[in-house]
This record gives C-alpha cells, sequence and structure tokens, in this order.
C-alpha cells in the first residue's frame, strides 16, 4: 500500500479511529495488525520475508539477553548478523553476480530468481541495529514478541524508514500509547507537505527525467541536462516526502521518529551532507555500526582515509537495487562520494595551515560552498539514475562536450511547460527550504494571521489536488 493512493487515504483514518477507540495500553496491538495489513496489501507473500526477519531476530535478541558467555554472545551476534545482512546480499547480488561471471564458471550455479521485498533493507538494517546494541547491552532484548514486531512491522517506517533505533521506539510503545494534542497541527503540516513534495514536485519531475535517460545517446544535451538537475530534486522530494509523512502519520499514533533530511542542499561541504542533512538514520547507522567498530579517526591518518571509503563502498552496495536495475554504477557513485570525503579531508587539513584574514563576506563563501557542494552531489547522482556505468559516463560526456555552446543554445531552446513547471516547483521547494533554514517555517506560520495561514494551507491543498501526479508511482528507495 502506498501512502499516496487512494486505498490508504481510506485505510489511514479506519486506523485512527480505531486506534482512539481502545484504551490506550492495547493500541500497539491495534497498530500491530495495522501494520500487517498496510504490509501485506496485494502482496501478501511479503509478510514471509518481514516474518521472518522478525521472528530471527526476535530469538537472537532473546539468546544474546540470556547469554553470559562473551564467547557464545560473540557467535550469537555473528550468526544473527550473517542471516540478516546475508540475506540481504543474496537477494540483492546473488543473480547479478552469476550474470557477471562467464557462463561455464557458473553453469551449475542456479539461479536465487527472488528479489528483496519491498523495505527490506530498511527493516533489516533495523534488526541488525537491534541486535548490536542488545550485544553491547546498551539495550536488553525486548521479551514482547507483539512489540518487537510492532518496531519490526510500524507502517509508516515499513518500506523506506527513516531506520528507527529500537530503544526510542519500543520505550515508547511499553508506555500507552497517546498522541498530544499540541503536536497535531505540526503533524498535519509534515503529512501534507510531504505529500505535497512527492505528487507535486517529485511526480512532475519524473516524466522530464525518464525520457531522457531513456534516450540518452540520442536526446539533446541540454534535454540531459535539465534531466540531471531535475532529478537531483525528484530524488529528494520522493524520498523526504515520504520520511515527512512518515513522522507526521507517526506523531498523530503518538509515537516520535527520528528526523531523517534536514534541507540537504544547502549543505556547505559533502560531509555536512551526508553526516547531517541526507538520509540522516543511514548516515548514524553507517557511523555506529561500521565507521566507529572500524577504528573511525582513532586509528591514524591513513586508516581512517581507508575507514571512510569503506563506508561510502557499502553504502554504494546498500543502495543497489531495483530502482534503476542493478549495476556497477552504484558502487561508482559509493567511490565518488568517498573520494569527495578525501579531497574534503586532505584540503581542510591544508585551510587549517593556511588560515588567514577573510577575503570575502562569508554569505559570498558559504553560497559557493553550496553551490559546489551541490553540483558534486548533482554528478554523483548521474552514476545513481543511470542504468549503467556506461550511460553514467554518456551521460556526462555529452553535457560536458556541449557545455560551451549552451548559453545560445538556452536562448533558442523550446521549453516544454513541464520544464516551466519544474522549475516553478524547484524554486518553490528551495525558497521555502531557504526560509526554514533560518527559521522553522511552523514557527512562521504560527505567528501568521489565521486567513493568511489558512490561506496558504488551501493553496497546498489545492495543488496537491489540482497539479499532483496521482498515477500511483512507486517511491524509489522503497525498491532498494
Amino acid at each position: 500500500m502506498l501512502f499516496n493512493s487512494l486505498t490508504f487515504a481510506l485505510f489511514l483514518p479506519v486506523v485512527l479511529a480505531g486506534a482512539a477507540a481502545l484504551l490506550p495500553g492495547w493500541r500497539w496491538l491495534w497498530l500491530l495488525a495495522a501494520s500487517l495489513v498496510f504490509y501485506g496489501w496485494g502482496q501478501p507473500g511479503n509478510l514471509v520475508f518481514l516474518g521472518g526477519a522478525t521472528v530471527w531476530a526476535y530469538l537472537f535478541g532473546l539468546a544474546l539477553g540470556h547469554s553470559r558467555s562473551a564467547h557464545v554472545r560473540g557467535w550469537l551476534l555473528a550468526s544473527a548478523l550473517m542471516g540478516l545482512i546475508g540475506s540481504l546480499a543474496a537477494f540483492k547480488f546473488h543473480d547479478f553476480i552469476r550474470a557477471e561471471l562467464p557462463e561455464h564458471w557458473v553453469s551449475a550455479w542456479p539461479t536465487l530468481g527472488i528479489a528483496a521485498p519491498a523495505g527490506y533493507s530498511f527493516y533489516t538494517f533495523a534488526a541488525a541495529a537491534y541486535l548490536i546494541d542488545v550485544y553491547r547491552r546498551v539495550l536488553q532484548a525486548e521479551r514482547n514478541a507483539g512489540q518487537f514486531g510492532l518496531f519490526m512491522a510500524w507502517f509508516p517506517k515499513v518500506l523506506v524508514g527513516p531506520i528507527a533505533r529500537a530503544k526510542p521506539f519500543l520505550d515508547q510503545t511499553r508506555n500507552a500509547l497517546r498522541a498530544d494534542p499540541a503536536k497535531m497541527v505540526g503533524a498535519l503540516q509534515l503529512v501534507f507537505w510531504g505529500l505535497f513534495k512527492k505528487v507535486v514536485i517529485a511526480d512532475n519531475l519524473a516524466p522530464v527525467v525518464d525520457n531522457a535517460f531513456a534516450i540518452a545517446p540520442y536526446a539533446a544535451p541540454l534535454e540531459l541536462l535539465i534531466a540531471v538537475y531535475f532529478f537531483a530534486f525528484q530524488i529528494y522530494c520522493d524520498f523526504s516526502g515520504i520520511a515527512d509523512m512518515a513522522i507526521g502519520i507517526s506523531r498523530l499514533f503518538g509515537i516520535e521518529l527520528p528526523v531523517n533530511f534536514r534541507r540537504p542542499y544547502l549543505s556547505r561541504s559533502v560531509s555536512e551532507f551526508w553526516s547531517q542533512r541526507w538520509h540522516i538514520t543511514l548516515g548514524r547507522w553507517f557511523r555506529d555500526y561500521l565507521y566507529i567498530p572500524l577504528g573511525g579517526s582513532r586509528a591514524g591518518v591513513g586508516r581512517t582515509y581507508i575507514n571512510v571509503m569503506v563506508v561510502f563502498l557499502i553504502s554504494g552496495l546498500w543502495h543497489a537495487g531495483l530502482g534503476y536495475g542493478l549495476g556497477w554504477s552504484f558502487l561508482i557513485w559509493g567511490l565518488l562520494n568517498g573520494l569527495y570525503q578525501w579531497g574534503q579531508m586532505g584540503l581542510s587539513t591544508l585551510a587549517a595551515k593556511l588560515a588567514g584574514p577573510r577575503l570575502v563576506p562569508n554569505w559570498v563563501s558559504d553560497l559557493f560552498s553550496m553551490l559546489l557542494t551541490f553540483h558534486l552531489i548533482l554528478v554523483s547522482w548521474v552514476f545513481f539514475r543511470a542504468t549503467s556505468v556506461g550511460e553514467a559516463v554518456l551521460v556526462l560526456q555529452r553535457i560536458a562536450v556541449a557545455i560551451p555552446d549552451l548559453p545560445s543554445v538556452i536562448r533558442h531552446y523550446p521549453f516544454s511547460g513541464d520544464h516551466v513547471l519544474g522549475v516553478t516547483l524547484i524554486a518553490i521547494l528551495m525558497g521555502v527550504e531557504t526560509l526554514d533554514e533560518k527559521r522553522p517555517l511552523a514557527h512562521r506560520l504560527i505567528a501568521w494571521p489565521r486567513p493568511w495561514r489558512w490561506g496558504l494551507y488551501y493553496c497546498v491543498l489545492g495543488a496537491i489536488v489540482v497539479v499532483g501526479s496521482w498515477q500511483g508511482a512507486r517511491f524509489i528507495y522503497m525498491q532498494f
């Protein structure tokens, strides 16, 4: 079931009404049932994967909680993670690797023929984090199988996160779930702003992007350039839109989920982009469960560089999926972002040694840093969107060769209504985010006169209904 479907528009009020009718201490059971219906809707076979991962993590969590032997605990954790991460890797890469090898090597090697269901990457990572926390004894194993099941299956986050940690989530569900009336307005603002980003911005940019990439060798270079820019905002609005909705919907039930996006295209460095603003919960997962265990920045300069690259390469593998085909381009995407980090680490050391009086105002250097960071990320998105490394290189080559002629081409190019609409929507988005960066938009709205505030609400609702694209498009990240 998708958030932007009519089915979900009918499903959510029913779940809200059912939760309100129950005593607070029993609401988690109703929400668990609703989450299973949501995840299995139309594809009940997905529940087998979710149920398997849940039972696996629950039982290994109990075993880790009971065991006092460090040796046994180590083996338990290794076995549990091999089951979770190994299954994820098998679903993603088994058939791909087989296809990449010479046929005479793999003639006796059968294909798996099974793709990971929607959201599998997200809830296996959540389960892995839970098991590691139990192993580290920062979290007690959850004994209530139903509440652990709700943590794994919670419908606002099961498809694309955020990758919530078990402790804060279970702390909330152990207590009676009560929505905070003071947070209702903010929750609804998040839901509708997220829906606006998805159906109005992302889904209106998608056709321009898809059409250009579908004929990359023949599309005009300017069309490819527009598609690359549009894709940067399509994937952001697609992913952050559902994240906003997940947080807002959870808040309606009294559950707080972690923030996953914080205006990423206003980042002043690639490091800031990945660590503080884009897919924050995944970045923190890699920091806490991979980068720091590898030694982080405490094991010397050389190891720090290696650890950073390892994290980004594995992040690239994690992102490999069905969205745009499974190929080496995701590994190149991770490598490219790792190299960006290396460059920043090296230059920051040099800059610290050469520090002197500022030659330009802060706002000029900030704007330059934001534009540079955005365009570095933009280049990496080409490898993310393309269906192969060759296609990504072709797109970048054709754009680079045509850049000297772009000023004259732009003057005579027959821009379509889709182009104008896309640029307008991106301008609105960045205007809103720039204002929100300086002072939260929710705080600004409270200070507005009521007619102005409600006028804005009606405009957003009107845009969702009239301009929104309601073709039932899937969310990009739910396929990873």
